[in-house]
């Protein structure tokens, strides 16, 4: 399930969450719901990928990363897929108890709507790298990761709250992708080699290790942008930039893979960025919070 990934999960949630508290709407069941089904999803994720690396070859013997489940022999191939049958049930009945709090029947509409949008993420937590056709091995798990790390997992979790959206919600919820974003291009990058071996097309594997440094400034950089730009145009206290404080983390996160020169020694920079991640997040919300009590 590999826990040390389950706090990016939380990202999302808890900046939603945050922007939602600081519009003056927020429940507690519904924060909690929201974020039992964030979880789930990501070790449906975690599990799916473990599999899929597994069958199509990117968790092979020369691999350098962490050991595998699948590929180790310690799960077998066909206990990871009942797992992921069960963590897919589990994420459903989460779910769909989030939008049954959130929303009743007098908001049945919202609720068909989530619903697909829940379908989505789960079809796209499986086939990341499992299927036919894993799109993380066309080089696309980027773009998944901004969609439901950063636009929808904020976005998603902030309507639930508040039952409408602000066009600058975009801003915050893109700079949360982008860090997620981040840890997936620490793990890539440490990953560069196998991934090459396997025919796994990853954004390090297409652009080049130098190409993949500079993509990974650019990553943290637009997150910083994009969040002050969304404290600028709600202009209302200091507190707003709160987050700035994490901004060493993120440069020391930077500097760490701009001079790593054993690949594989990156498992710890890896941990760092998803609680960077975490940290950044944690601010910005109670930023936002603080901003609107004070």
């Amino acid at each position: 399930m590999r826990p040390r990934t389950l706090p990016l999960a939380l990202a999302c949630i808890i900046m939603g969450t945050g922007l939602a508290a600081a519009d003056g709407a927020f429940s507690w069941t519904v924060a909690l719901l929201s974020i039992l089904t964030a979880i789930l999803l990501q070790i449906l994720s975690n599990l799916a990928n473990d599999y899929g690396d597994s069958t199509h070859g990117a968790d092979h013997i020369e691999r350098k990363g962490p050991q595998r489940a699948v590929q180790s022999g310690q799960v077998t191939a066909a206990g990871m897929r009942r797992a992921i049958v069960i963590a897919s049930l589990l994420t459903m009945i989460s779910g769909v108890a989030l939008l049954w709090v959130a929303f009743g029947r007098e908001a049945f509409s919202f609720t068909l709507v989530f619903i697909l949008v829940g379908a989505v993420a789960i079809g796209a937590a499986i086939t990341y790298t499992a299927g036919k056709m894993p799109y993380g091995y066309a080089g696309l798990g980027d773009i998944a990761v901004l969609i439901f790390f950063g636009w929808v997992g904020v976005m998603g979790s902030y309507f639930v709250q508040t039952r409408q959206l602000d066009w600058t919600i975009v801003l915050p919820a893109t700079a949360c992708g982008l860090l997620a974003v981040a840890v997936l291009n620490v793990n890539n990058i440490r990953d560069l080699e196998s991934d090459k071996m396997a025919g796994k097309k990853s954004i390090p594997v297409r652009i080049g290790l130098v190409g993949a440094r500079r993509y990974h400034w650019a990553l943290l950089i637009l997150s910083v942008v994009l969040a002050v730009l969304f404290c600028l145009i709600n202009s209302n206290s200091l507190w707003q930039y709160l987050f700035l404080l994490s901004v060493p983390l993120l440069v020391r996160n930077g500097m760490a893979i701009s001079r790593a020169q054993d690949l594989p020694s990156l498992n710890p920079w890896l941990k760092q960025m998803s609680l960077a991640a975490l940290v950044f997040v944690i601010l910005f919300s109670i930023g936002q919070v603080a901003a609107a009590v004070i």
